[in-house]
């Protein structure tokens, strides 16, 4: 079908270029009949009255006698292309209208089809600020994916970019079931309204049990009711980006850390074990100024350990047991728990303890 509407476009011409130069050949006609009467000494009303009586073929009577040679030959003429003009301008508003209406069939379908053939598959409920970094992150990944969305200019700007979407309310359990919920591996509920996630959630935790759930929630006491709906992950936009505003008061060379591209897939692997890289400056005077590396470590506990030295210019990859940190420097460690312990303990003086041990 696809094909036929190309193949009637190739010989019919474009449909929006058919409708304007019908329409400049309405206006050419138009124009030029009523300055045709004007010339025989009609006004300007009488003359655009009779132009617009015999176009439209009302027949209403003609508003002056036209019982002239030159008359009859203007009337016949407008008859003529006038008559011809509003032929052809129904024909090609006929055919704009079926071939827009043609392509929006056929698009919804051939997208519900393409959906239908989808297992193991994303389902992205919204595509606003997340949704869109979402589907992004997920697409160049090479994961199918499929965005539910009602507003018709997101809608767009997701087909634009190359993903498959569903326009409708998530918040139905037909919709849910028309993006493939029930064979879906993931789903995403990112709508910046909490009531509309949990509703979400219970939805597609009803349809899909085995479905892993991860829901977007902008208060902290939407995250229980979350859980309790179903969400196996919840996640917290504004708690995420305090954490990381603290992460850049404390840690500010960290931040410049983080953005380095060639540490960054490592990051991604050390988060998923529970883990993260800081960048943290070691301070005169404090408990791990002077210290060994192997005497950093055991005061730690276990906490971090150290991978990484930056002395200036000159960087001490795989730092030796022996090697000391001196006041200036800044030590790249992992952090098992919380970073909080490696502040402390490389940017304060005072007393330390470290299981029995006081420093």
């Amino acid at each position: 079908m696809k094909r036929l509407i190309d193949n009637a476009e190739g010989v019919l011409g474009s449909p929006v270029r058919n409708l304007v130069t019908v329409l400049l050949f309405m206006a050419v006609v138009t124009v030029t009949a009523i300055l045709a009467y004007m010339a025989a000494g009609w006004n300007f009303t009488d003359a655009s009255y009779m132009v617009v009586l015999t176009i439209y073929s009302v027949g209403y009577g003609e508003v002056r006698p036209v019982d002239t040679p030159y008359l009859h030959a203007v009337t016949m003429a407008l008859m003529v292309l006038g008559c011809t003009g509003m032929i052809l301008l129904t024909s090609a508003l006929i055919q704009l209208f079926t071939v827009l209406q043609l392509r929006q069939i056929l698009g919804t379908n051939r997208m519900q089809n393409r959906i239908e053939k989808l297992s193991g598959h994303v389902v992205i409920c919204g595509f606003g600020r997340i949704g869109v970094m979402l589907a992004q992150e997920l697409a160049s990944a090479g994961t199918p994916l499929v965005v539910v969305e009602r507003s018709a200019g997101r809608l767009a700007e997701a087909e634009a970019a190359g993903h498959l979407t569903l326009s409708g309310d998530a918040t139905e359990e037909e919709v849910l079931l028309a993006a493939g919920v029930e064979r879906a591996r993931v789903l995403a509920t990112v709508l910046p309204d909490d009531a509309a996630n949990v509703f979400i959630t219970l939805s597609a935790r009803n349809l899909n049990p085995r479905l892993e759930i991860i829901a977007r929630g902008e208060a902290p006491t939407t995250e229980r009711k979350l859980i309790r709906a179903g969400a196996d992950h919840v996640v917290l936009p504004t708690h995420i980006g305090a954490e990381r505003i603290a992460r850049m008061i404390l840690y500010p060379s960290s931040e410049s850390f983080s953005d380095d591209a060639r540490r960054a897939g490592a990051q991604r692997e050390l988060n998923d074990m529970g883990l993260r890289l800081e960048l943290v400056p070691a301070v005169a005077g404090s408990a791990m100024c002077n210290a060994t590396v192997a005497d950093a470590e055991r005061r730690a506990t276990g906490s971090f350990f150290i991978v990484q030295i930056e002395r200036g210019a000159d960087v001490i990859g795989r730092p030796a047991s022996d090697e000391r940190i001196l006041a200036g420097d800044r030590v790249l460690i992992v952090v098992r728990n919380s970073a909080l312990a490696a502040k402390t303990l490389f940017n304060t003086r005072a007393e330390i303890r470290a299981g029995r041990t006081r420093f």
